[in-house]
């Protein structure tokens, strides 16, 4: 059993031990309400795989959501669900379960590490014993697989290669910290640092926009990204080096600009990954795409859990 919590909506699935999904089922994320609102669509979605034939097949429970999480105490408090602060989800949800007859083991792990056990699953780091898996979207998020185990980490932030500083003159970023991944490198650094230096943006002001700019040849767009691919090329590295992954996937909607972003990261990893042991680090697309979270949420259950 799958459930994938994010600001826009809250899915469920049954996931088969091939990937497969039956069962899918999904609610907007409330916006503009209390916590147990949120709740109340999450307890719609566990509802709706609980009339299914095989809900009494299912053997556990993985939860992923955006973050940030702490595992440890099974709370999240997701920047884009300001009515969750310290939230027990975990709790909520095996209580859900349990009154549906359906007392699993469930654990629960943020956004990154769902994609990143998705990909190793059946995706672009698939037969990769360590791989470093990232989301970069509006934030930027990622997770570990280490000797082929999942590593989430004590309070399942392992991985979080968003708040690796590589700036360390940079601006402050919204964590507190100065020059991280994320304010160099997400869509919205993208957007806001090409506005700042004089980008003319058409009707779409985002980093989609840049990324169509860029592709006509827009000399600032193009040193947006280039700017942003160097970033996420330092962090690869030096998470390469500290624990020897030898596969960077890449997913969010800032890697669907594909080489506009891929190929900057590429020239500038050539100077950064240069000992023996990563100079040869693979960087790729994901390739589950939307299905992430959810075949993500059923493959960290399947890797941290019994049964």
């Amino acid at each position: 059993m799958a459930i994938d919590i994010g600001g826009t909506k809250i899915a469920g699935a049954l996931v088969h031990p091939d990937g497969t999904m039956t069962a899918t089922t999904r609610r907007p994320t409330p916006r503009g309400t209390d916590a147990e609102a949120v709740m109340a669509a999450v307890a719609e979605v566990v509802a709706d795989l609980s009339g299914s034939e095989l809900w009494s097949s299912a053997v556990r429970c993985g939860i992923g959501s955006a973050g940030p999480v702490d595992t440890s105490r099974g709370t999240v408090s997701p920047v884009n669900i300001g009515a969750w602060r310290d939230f027990p989800v975990h709790a909520r949800i095996a209580a859900e379960l349990a009154a549906r007859g359906a007392e699993l083991p469930t654990v629960l792990v943020g956004d990154g590490v769902a994609m990143t056990a998705a990909e190793h699953w059946l995706g672009a780091a698939r037969g990769h014993a360590n791989a470093l898996c990232m989301v970069v979207s509006t934030g930027v998020g990622g997770g570990l697989v280490l000797n082929n185990r999942l590593h989430p980490g004590p309070t399942g932030n392992a991985g979080h290669i968003g708040h690796i500083s590589v700036a360390f003159d940079g601006e402050r970023c919204a964590c507190g910290g100065h020059g991280c991944v994320e304010s160099i490198a997400s869509g919205t650094a993208i957007a806001r640092w090409a506005l700042a230096q004089g980008w003319t943006p058409g009707e779409d002001a985002t980093a989609a926009g840049v990324a169509v700019a860029a592709g006509a040849g827009d000399p600032i767009a193009l040193a947006a990204f280039d700017r942003a691919g160097r970033a996420l090329a330092a962090a690869i590295a030096a998470t390469a080096t500290l624990v020897e992954t030898d596969i960077a996937v890449i997913g969010g909607g800032v890697a669907a600009s594909g080489d506009v972003l891929f190929a900057p990261i590429r020239r500038h990893l050539a100077a950064y990954a240069a000992l023996s042991f990563v100079k040869d680090l693979q960087v790729v697309p994901a390739t589950l795409g939307t299905h992430a979270g959810l075949i993500g949420a059923a493959a960290a259950a399947a890797m941290l859990l019994p049964g």
